[in-house]
């Protein structure tokens, strides 16, 4: 399988030659490969690219674009995945797996009871790590779309930015004093999941979460880490879509 890499940017037209941007001109290189050689390119629109390599350069690839086709690898629901950040750069599995799994978009949470807290510029520059461990992550899985990396927030303030529940939504905050009930989400055309740091939501986050339209879901017997729950939720969804 020809080697799949990211352009950040709309793509011109099949048959046009181009420079690859400095990202993914460099994956081209450390791959070692050489004119003629063909890839894949996607921009996050839907579509991808077939393209050979045309020109390498000590620091430059040129390629040239053949026709696009849809890549039909999305999920059937859009899900979203709101995350109190779990510490120690697990954030960084979760928005791999994440991605892998399916997942429209991810928001970066602070909480109650988080360890970990960003703000400022420290803040920023981990979303843009994420971003990377995104477009990788949809590099490797044959994804043509990215997953929106949202800035990082308190979750009072995420919480209180919401529109109102749509039709066709549903919203569920993840904690193990509820009841399950994954099957109505399966049912939703939007699905949007919150869930808690490694000391889990305060009674008050789940008041005000419940306020905002979200439903208390819980996921078996047993206490799943930060950053397994919400891909817990995400995988079971995925395969739903299987048998639908």
């Amino acid at each position: 399988m020809p080697p799949r890499l990211f352009v950040d940017g709309p793509l011109p037209s099949a048959g046009d030659r181009f420079a690859l941007p400095p990202t993914a001109a460099r994956h081209v290189q450390v791959l070692r490969l050489q004119p003629g050689a063909a890839i894949v390119l996607f921009d996050g629109s839907g579509p991808e690219w077939p393209a050979t390599v045309t020109a390498m350069g000590r620091q430059s690839v040129e390629v040239e674009l053949g026709a696009p086709s849809p890549a039909q690898r999305e999920l059937t629901q859009t899900v979203r995945l709101a995350v109190v950040m779990p510490a120690n750069d697990r954030m960084d599995g979760v928005i791999e797996k994440a991605t892998e799994l399916g997942a429209a978009a991810i928001q970066p949470l602070m909480s109650e009871r988080s360890v970990l807290r960003l703000v400022g510029e420290r803040a920023d520059k981990k979303r843009q790590h994420w971003r990377g461990v995104a477009v990788a992550a949809a590099e490797q899985c044959g994804r043509s779309r990215v997953p929106e990396i949202a800035p990082v927030q308190s979750l009072a303030q995420w919480l209180g930015a919401l529109p109102p529940l749509a039709t066709g939504e549903a919203r569920a905050v993840l904690s193990p004093t509820a009841t399950p009930g994954l099957a109505a989400l399966a049912r939703a055309e939007v699905v949007t999941t919150l869930s808690g740091p490694e000391g889990g939501l305060s009674d008050a986050e789940i008041a005000q979460a419940c306020a905002a339209g979200f439903a208390p879901l819980q996921l078996g017997p047993r206490i799943l880490r930060a950053d397994t729950a919400p891909l817990a939720v995400l995988g079971w969804l995925a395969l739903q879509a299987l048998h639908d």
